[in-house]
Parts: C-alpha cells; structure tokens; sequence
C-alpha cells in the first residue's frame, strides 16, 4: 500500500472515531478493519457527490431534474433509442421512463422519431435545444473538474480514473435482477 492510501486509511479511522465520539488509538483492530472505515468513508464521499451532481444538473437547466438529463444524454450517447431501452439500461419502471421524457419533449429537448427498419416504433433522439443542453453541460462539467482537479498530480488522476472505472464496471451481473446500491 502507498503511502496516500495508509493516510487515507489513517483518516477514515480517525474520522470514524471522531464521528463516534470514540477516543480509541486510530491503528486498525479486530472489531473494526481498515476495510469496514474505508467503505463508510467511500460511502458518505459517494453521497456527497450524488448532492453535487443533482445540484450541479438544476444549475444547468433548472427544469430537468438530474433523471432527466441522465436520460437525455444516454439518448445522444447512443444516437436515438427507444424509451423501453432507458427502462431497461437504467433499471427504471416504464412509467417513470415516460414522465421523464414527457418532460424532456415539453421543453423540446427530445423528439421522437418512427424506426427506419419498422414504422410502428418510436425512437427518441435530442433535438438542437437538447444537444445545446447537453454541449453546455458537458463544457461547464469539464470545466469545474479541470478547477478541482487542478492540484492534482497525473498519477493521482490516472489513479483515480482507474478506481472509478474499476468501481463501475462492477455493476450487476444481471441487469434484470435486482438493482444494487450505486
């Protein structure tokens, strides 16, 4: 282990005690492993983030709640797709699915357009407003990772991309089974 991850793992520990009001040494012990505090500190900064993004998605468009946008940009990402496709990647129910992209097309975000190769189904695609949506939020989030990251060495960032993908990648198996916390 480096030494980043000792400290990092050094001040999970700490922090957990302080959390808990416990005067314990912060060296890992039996009942609580280095392991148990690192997921709790993984878990709080991960929440952390999700706050940042949702309050991040309102700042770009205050109409199109973080859902939305999500579904907007997987809709660019894969060049048109259905809205069962969205229900099914996403592991929503249809019907959400739906109020969502209702309110995606009242504010002209997306249309929907019939299938080349069969007529009787709809595939969603961005329209110009929402690709300029999406191109804005894209440039102001490059943006403000670019800030945060600044002091960051390549290492720390080549690190950290490798964790996050790892992280994500780690999805379930199934994607028809249950849903999995984050």
């Amino acid at each position: 282990m480096s030494s980043t991850e000792n400290a990092v793992v050094a001040a999970s520990h700490e922090a957990a005690h302080e959390a808990t009001g416990d005067a314990r040494t912060t060296r890992p012990t039996r009942e609580e492993p280095p392991r148990e505090a690192s997921v709790d500190v993984i878990q709080r900064e991960l929440t952390a983030f999700a706050r940042r993004a949702r309050a991040a998605a309102a700042r770009v468009h205050p109409e199109i709640p973080l859902v939305s946008y999500t579904l907007l940009a997987h809709i660019e990402d894969r060049r048109g797709c259905r809205a069962t496709d969205l229900a099914s990647h996403y592991l929503l129910d249809k019907s959400t699915v739906s109020r969502q992209l209702a309110g995606l097309e009242k504010l002209g975000l997306v249309e929907r357009r019939p299938a080349p190769d069969d007529h009787r189904v709809h595939v969603l695609h961005p329209t110009e407003a929402g690709l300029a949506v999406l191109a804005t939020a894209q440039a102001n989030r490059l943006a403000a990772y670019q800030e945060r990251l600044r002091d960051w060495s390549n290492d720390d960032l080549a690190r950290f991309a490798e964790y996050l993908l790892r992280y994500n990648a780690a999805g379930p198996a199934d994607p028809t089974g249950p849903p999995t916390p984050l």
